[in-house]
């Protein structure tokens, strides 16, 4: 499919945009440092710049699970933040190319508030995701955000509505709270409740039916995202998926195909260009 074509569908609402760590490849502080792209990349960030044991280097969410037992789970969350905050960095381009669509729902997995700063003058929801909390079951908390005076503020799930844009963050952000889903036991908490249909507000789970999906920069090659993305996107009709990697493993080849997701022959860099 041309790039013009998602274009229009996503403008539609019949394809959404589902973004991942890769959007970020090309993306570094105003003096020089990267911003996590991929695993690896994300592990050095949480860890100082050094390496890790191989076991460890295997996925991030394994590496943080580490430093949190380590250090402490305010040291993991504080890191978190420290990594998206501490330095200004550009808009990564893939944020600039919806900011001329304006979607009227978004999933982002990436932690950082990008995709606020696209809608700060714009009314919308926003859905951050949370785990390892002892209330209820629920594990997402839904935020009204008001334009006029630029401020979020907690509201009943039952108050989502497509009036508005819904701007879903599973994985959490660092606004409006620190709410962060990184390490093995935040994905095994929220996935366990997730199975059991608590990840997702009530309103979401029969608005995302019967959507394509368009995934920007997601590596299908680890369980933790193949799971993620199954359980948000539960009803969907097919999508696509366009990444910078030239092929595809066992395991990423079977996810998409039982997903009708075709990737795209072309990098990140080249189909935001629209070559």
């Amino acid at each position: 499919m041309k790039k013009s074509d998602l274009e229009a569908h996503i403008k539609s609402g019949n394809v959404v945009p589902f973004l991942g760590m890769g959007v970020f490849k090309e993306t570094k502080t105003d003096d020089g440092d990267q911003i996590p792209f991929d695993s690896d990349s994300m592990i050095l960030s949480l860890n100082g710049g050094r390496a890790m044991s191989p076991r460890l280097m295997y996925e991030y969410s394994r590496a943080a699970m580490s430093l949190e037992q380590r250090k402490g789970r305010a040291f993991i969350e504080q890191m978190t933040h420290h990594i998206f905050t501490h330095k200004p960095y550009p808009m990564p381009e893939a944020y600039q190319w919806l900011q001329t669509l304006m979607p009227q729902y978004v999933v982002d997995l990436n932690l950082d508030d990008s995709l606020l700063k696209l809608y700060a003058d714009v009314n919308h929801f926003l859905i951050t995701g949370v785990s390892r909390i002892m209330a209820g079951y629920d594990r997402f908390i839904v935020y009204a955000y008001t334009a006029s005076t630029k401020e979020y503020h907690p509201v009943e799930k039952e108050m989502l509505n497509p009036l508005l844009p819904i701007l879903f963050k599973p994985l959490g952000c660092t606004v409006p709270d620190k709410n962060f889903i990184i390490s093995d036991a935040d994905f095994v908490d929220w996935l366990t409740e997730a199975m059991g249909g608590y990840a997702l507000p009530p309103f979401l789970k029969t608005y995302k039916n019967s959507k394509s999906y368009l995934f920007l920069g997601i590596d299908f090659n680890r369980d933790t995202y193949r799971m993620v993305a199954n359980e948000i996107t539960l009803g969907l009709e097919g999508g696509y998926l366009v990444n910078d990697k030239e092929k595809v493993s066992k395991k990423e080849e079977k996810f998409l195909n039982s997903h009708s997701i075709e990737k795209l022959d072309t990098t990140l860099e080249a189909f935001l260009r629209g070559e």
